[in-house]
C-alpha cells in the first residue's frame, strides 16, 4: 500500500509508508545524563473557544502524555515554551497545569521541573512587578514540590536598562529559593521578544552577565538549559561553569554531540524534541550509560533532520510538527491545538514531518499514522 502524498513540483508521489516502528521498551533508570523532555499540552477539541480565549486543555489526554514520557525514564520539563506558554496557554492555565502534573509526577515517581516566568503580565512592567510576578510563579511551582526552572522573561527583556538589572533580579530570586534551581536562557530565534537578553545583543557580553549571575550563587543553581541553537557557544559556556552547575542543552540542532560531549566534558538533556523522540531517545541514552559513545550516536544522529524539520524558522512554531506527530502516534485523538497553532505551518510541512518521522520508525502503529495523515491531506484536497 502507498499513500499519495504531495511533492514540491505540485504533482503526486507514492509513498510507501513503514510498517514496523523501531523496537524499543522502556528500561532502567538513566545512570549516566539527566534528561528532560519538554512537553506539549493537549487541546479539548470540543470547547468553544476563540483562538485568543484561555486555553481549553484535555487534562487526561495531556496527563497520559507525561506517563508516557515517565515510563521511559524520561524527566519531564513542564509549562514551558513547547506547551505554548505565551503562544495559548496563559498563566492561569500554566499554574494549573504545574499543580496537576506535579500531582502525577509524585504519584508514579516521575521526575519534574516547571517552567517559572512573567507571563500573567499583560503590558509594560516595572523591575518590581517583574520580581514580584517571577516570585508568584516560584511559590505556585516550589508549593506544588518541583523543581524551578527560571525561565526568560518578555517583562523582563522589555524593563531592564542593562545587565545591572538581570544581575539584581536573578539575585533576588535564587537568594529565596528553596532549592537549586535550572536558569533558562532561551535565544530570540524562540522568542524574538528576548533578543538582547542579560543586557546585550552581544552574545559574549550577554554570556559574561548570565555567568556573573550563576558564580554569584553557584549553591542555588542546579543547572542551566541553553537554547541558541549554537553548539560550540554551548561548549565554551559549559566549560566555564562552577563545578557542580550542569549544562542541559536546549539546542535542538546538535544535541547528539553535545550529549555525547568530549574529553571536558558534556551536557545533560532539556529538549522539546524529546517530545516526539522520547522513546528512542531514551533508548539511546541507556546505550550512553553503558559507555557505548557510537551505538548513541547511531541511534540518535539519524533524528536530527527531523529536528532541524520541525525548528526550521520561524523556529518558534516547533510546536506545531510535535502536536502532529503526537496526533499520528496515538497520543492523542485529533489534531487540534491552543490557540488554534495547528494552522501556523504549511501542508508541506506537515509532509515532510511524517515522511521523517515514519522512516525513523516513531510511530508505535504505523498503520494509524497513515491512516490519520490520509485524513489530514484529504482535508486539503489531496486525492488518494
Amino acid at each position: 500500500m502507498t499513500i499519495n502524498l504531495p511533492g514540491t513540483d505540485g504533482g503526486l508521489r507514492a509513498y510507501e509508508p513503514r510498517r514496523e516502528p523501531l523496537a524499543v521498551t522502556p528500561g532502567a533508570p538513566f545512570t549516566s545524563r539527566t534528561v528532560f523532555s519538554a512537553a506539549h499540552v493537549v487541546a479539548d477539541p470540543y470547547a468553544d473557544v476563540s483562538p485568543d480565549a484561555p486555553a481549553a486543555v484535555d487534562w487526561d489526554a495531556t496527563l497520559a502524555f507525561r506517563r508516557h514520557l515517565w515510563s521511559h525514564g524520561l524527566g519531564v520539563a513542564e509549562a514551558m515554551d513547547t506547551a505554548q506558554r505565551g503562544m495559548g496557554l496563559d498563566w492561569a492555565g500554566a499554574a494549573e497545569l504545574i499543580r496537576r502534573s506535579a500531582a502525577e509526577a509524585r504519584s508514579v515517581g516521575g521526575l519534574i521541573a516547571c517552567g517559572v516566568g512573567t507571563d500573567q503580565l499583560t503590558g509594560p512592567a516595572t523591575l518590581d512587578q517583574v520580581r514580584a510576578a517571577y516570585e508568584e510563579q516560584l511559590a505556585v511551582v516550589e508549593e506544588a514540590g518541583a523543581q524551578a526552572i527560571l525561565m526568560a522573561s518578555r517583562a523582563l527583556a522589555a524593563a531592564a536598562t542593562g545587565p545591572e538589572d538581570y544581575l539584581e533580579v536573578y539575585g533576588h530570586l535564587l537568594r529565596q529559593s528553596a532549592e537549586p534551581v535550572v536558569l533558562h536562557w532561551l535565544g530570540p530565534m524562540f522568542d524574538p521578544a528576548l533578543e538582547g537578553y542579560w543586557g546585550s545583543s552581544d552574545l559574549d557580553a550577554a554570556t559574561d552577565t548570565f555567568l556573573e549571575v550563576i558564580a554569584a550563587h553557584p549553591d542555588k543553581v542546579d543547572g542551566i538549559k541553553v537554547s541558541l541553537l549554537d553548539a560550540q557557544r554551548e561548549i565554551d559556556l559549559r566549560r566555564r561553569l562552577p563545578k557542580g552547575v550542569r549544562c542541559y542543552t536546549g539546542d535542538d540542532f546538535n544535541y547528539p554531540e553535545l550529549i555525547a560531549g568530549d574529553e571536558r566534558g558534556f551536557s545533560h538533556a532539556l529538549l522539546g524534541v524529546f517530545d516526539p523522540l522520547g522513546p528512542l531517545a531514551a533508548q539511546a541514552v541507556r546505550v550512553l550509560d553503558t559507555g557505548d559513545v557510537t551505538g548513541f550516536r547511531e541511534l540518535l544522529d539519524p533524528t536530527v533532520a527531523l529536528s532541524r524539520h520541525l525548528f526550521q524558522p520561524p523556529t518558534r512554531f516547533y510546536k506545531t510538527g510535535v502536536v502532529l506527530l503526537a496526533w499520528l502516534a496515538g497520543h492523542q485523538s485529533h489534531f487540534t491545538m491552543v490557540g488554534g497553532l495547528q494552522s501556523a505551518r504549511s501542508l508541506p510541512h506537515f509532509v515532510r514531518a511524517y515522511e521523517l518521522a515514519d522512516g525513523l520508525g516513531l510511530f508505535p502503529d504505523p498503520k494509524l499514522a497513515e491512516e490519520r495523515m490520509r485524513t489530514l491531506l484529504s482535508l486539503y484536497g489531496v486525492p488518494q
